[in-house]
């Protein structure tokens, strides 16, 4: 995988650049890819997902709302999982792309994790609001 200006042991903390690498990395990848009747719908459908986690990430980031903002970061999540599961299917049709797509999968997956993360803090966020609220 790229990065750009990284040492290896760099932790990577800009989100939309890095959503932004994976899907470039992705459409590199599957330019490699034998063009045939089983991969020509798993790469069409790759590039949607993988691509749409950082298009949607940055569409979370200027929501007008936390609503909104919850809803973007679902669909990245979504999309995450989605991307996984192509990853796989690839693999499986390429047998010869496994390591590849193992290191895609495990940045998909770290994607997964990531955005689960912001959920369950916004929802514990709006969780401590509420209860304090109620003035028990």
């Amino acid at each position: 995988m790229k990065s750009k200006d990284q040492s290896p042991n760099e932790k990577k903390y800009d989100l939309e650049e890095r959503t932004a690498l994976f899907g470039e990395d992705v459409i590199l990848f599957v330019k490699k890819l034998k063009k045939d009747e089983v991969n020509l719908p798993l790469i069409s459908q790759i590039v949607r997902s993988a691509t749409s986690i950082g298009a949607n990430y940055v569409e979370a980031d200027g929501a007008e709302s936390k609503k909104d903002f919850r809803h973007k970061i679902a669909i990245c999540r979504k999309e995450a999982k989605e991307t996984k599961h192509w990853l796989r299917m690839i693999s499986v049709a390429n047998p010869d792309t496994k390591a590849e797509c193992r290191k895609l999968w495990k940045e998909a997956q770290e994607f997964t994790l990531i955005f689960s993360a912001i959920l369950l803090g916004k929802k514990k966020s709006k969780l401590e609001i509420d209860s304090e609220g109620e003035g028990f």
